[in-house]
């Protein structure tokens, strides 16, 4: 269940007068009105975003950095501006430690290929969570595979939390890197992320923290986490997809290798040898996803316009709401009760078979949900289920939208029943 008694009542949050500035939310789909709960694959783009993009190519565009030319200066700076932008909003030390990637995937790729080169060895130990998204598993088998280096798994408890006492026996000198969610995309649940930091440096082991799903919901301060790698990607917060920001401790990236080869990444280049570019552009080989990444700035504007905690506290009644709404549905249940967690519901319902035709009939609604194992199959094994239904919810969305999910999810039971 949410912990509501941790984030402040909202003074002021008018959802009507904000799902104004998404254009996308005022459409019907088969007929009725759109309800849209798939946040955490990934969120609606307000107008703002969308206008930062159209301003990009009708303004600005231009390659960036090596030009001298106006167009090419301008989007220098705004590309760079939006650099300074998530430097403060992750509050680290310098913009040295911002790299632009991808996404989420890509950054713990990254680290893999690069910091797995350098500092992984044979019998070194990699640990993760039971409650991993693929793209903090594979990446590790990759290393594991190539260095000789044992992967281990983190428990979790029937409620879907770590079990802490566990990762306690887990961790010892071998131990050279934990990667762990923040929040679980299937789950919801919310991982002690400061006290792994902590024991795991106390072993000397780094610890890379998955933000995909946390970071819109949660305050991020790396320097207080102390973090090492903190990873997240702008379409799960309200900005454009093909962009994502990997976050690495100065000393650390200084020290790892570049991960691809190209334009940009250099200082000098001859036949014989190539001699590498400062932080951050060392890892940034290549002409990157300009306009996104300008129109990402706009996002996290938009998101410091309302307020981290206004967010929190929105998305935590909506969760509460439909804990306990959904919960009233014969055969529902819930999957992931997690003592603290981000604003997702996953469920199975005794009576349907498939979540896949839970997903296609609220579809008929006009209801947007997600269904299946949601790229966490170990997870899947782990709780003995195929798959879940899962339904993310945004401070865009209403009470009124979880009541047509109810209904939904009530017409088919008697629909599959």
């Amino acid at each position: 269940m949410p912990v509501t008694e941790r984030i402040p009542e909202i003074v002021h949050f008018d959802v009507e007068r904000i799902r104004q500035d998404f254009p996308i939310l005022h459409q019907t789909i088969n007929n009725k009105p759109l309800v849209y709960f798939d946040n955490a694959a990934t969120t609606q783009k307000p107008k703002q975003v969308i206008d930062a993009l159209v301003n990009y190519y009708t303004t600005m565009n231009a390659n960036i950095h090596r030009g001298i030319h106006t167009l090419a200066e301008r989007a220098t700076f705004a590309f760079e501006e939006t650099r300074e932008t998530v430097k403060t909003f992750l509050n680290a030390s310098s913009t040295e430690e911002i790299i632009f990637t991808k996404g989420v995937t890509e950054g713990i790729n990254l680290v893999a290929s690069s910091f797995g080169s350098a500092f992984i060895n044979k019998g070194d130990e990699i640990l993760i969570s039971a409650m991993e998204h693929h793209s903090d598993i594979v990446p590790w088998h990759f290393v594991c595979e190539a260095k000789g280096a044992i992967l281990r798994i983190i428990p979790i408890d029937e409620e879907g939390d770590i079990i802490y006492e566990e990762l306690e026996k887990l961790v010892n000198k071998k131990t050279k890197l934990i990667a762990l969610a923040h929040a679980s995309n299937t789950l919801g649940t919310i991982n002690p992320i400061e006290k792994v930091i902590k024991l795991a440096h106390s072993y000397g082991a780094k610890v890379l923290v998955d933000g995909a799903q946390s970071v819109s919901h949660i305050d991020i301060d790396v320097q207080k986490l102390d973090c090492d790698f903190f990873v997240l990607s702008s379409h799960k917060l309200y900005g454009p997809t093909g962009v994502g920001v990997l976050y690495g401790k100065k000393e650390l990236l200084n020290a790892m290798p570049p991960y691809h080869g190209g334009g940009e990444m250099i200082k000098e280049v001859t036949y014989e040898k190539t001699t590498y570019n400062d932080l951050p552009y060392k890892f940034e080989a290549g002409t990157p996803n300009i306009a996104d990444v300008i129109a990402f700035k706009s996002a996290i504007d938009y998101i410091n316009t309302l307020g981290k905690k206004n967010i929190a506290a929105q998305e935590n009644l909506l969760l509460s709401y439909g804990t306990e709404v959904l919960s009233s549905i014969p055969g529902f249940r819930i999957i992931g009760r997690a003592k603290e967690k981000v604003s997702i519901i996953s469920f199975v319902v005794e009576s349907i078979k498939s979540t896949l035709d839970i997903g296609m009939y609220l579809d008929t609604q006009g209801i947007a949900i997600r269904t299946g194992h949601h790229c966490t199959q170990p997870l899947m094994t782990r709780l003995c289920i195929e798959g879940t239904a899962r339904a993310s919810f945004s401070f865009y969305n209403t009470k009124e939208e979880i009541d047509r999910l109810r209904i939904g999810i009530e017409k088919a039971i008697k629909l599959f029943s």
